[in-house]
């Protein structure tokens, strides 16, 4: 059980890490969208370039931050019976949530995703822009981090689940 206490820590400690980095993106976003507003309607420049990397940081944000977001359950849940339950009862409900629909969900979109995201890498896929940002391979790359992220996140919630149920561990942080 030490071992899954660790890699459970580890996870997290990856996925924190992630997310409290990504979250300075957001802070980049809004003072290039600022830019662009500024440029565009006082200066009456307007910048393609500038445009797309909204775009890129946007995807960046939401993306990579989604693991960091189920570390903190910052997710979606219905929570009418969630909220009140005994913490052996949420063990079970992520328990099933995580093997049911997360893990499941991560790897078809996994499979369906990696012939989209490497015919792109093949073709080393630009912007239809030319003065736009020429790296559409790597903004579609996310898709994959994002997978790997929430799935291992998720896998981090099963076995934290477990030890819960193993009566290993008894107040979840996460909660």
């Amino acid at each position: 059980m030490p071992t899954l206490r660790s890699l459970v820590r580890l996870i997290d400690h990856i996925n924190d890490g992630i997310g409290r980095t990504t979250a300075w993106v957001a802070l980049a976003m809004v003072l290039v969208q600022f830019a662009i507003v500024v440029l565009r309607y006082i200066y009456g420049i307007g910048s393609i370039l500038l445009q797309e990397s909204v775009v890129y940081m946007h995807a960046f944000l939401f993306l990579i931050g989604a693991g960091y977001t189920l570390l903190r359950g910052g997710h979606v849940r219905v929570d009418i019976f969630y909220r009140n339950a005994t913490p052996r009862a949420k063990a079970w409900v992520d328990l099933f949530g995580v093997l049911a629909f997360l893990l499941p969900v991560c790897v078809l979109l996994w499979w369906f995703s990696w012939p989209y995201v490497m015919a792109s890498w093949h073709v080393f896929e630009g912007s239809k822009e030319t003065s736009g940002i020429q790296a559409v391979y790597l903004l579609k790359t996310l898709i994959l981090v994002f997978c790997l992220l929430v799935s291992a996140q998720g896998a981090a919630l099963a076995l934290r689940s477990l030890l819960v149920l193993a009566d290993v561990e008894r107040v979840r942080p996460t909660s």
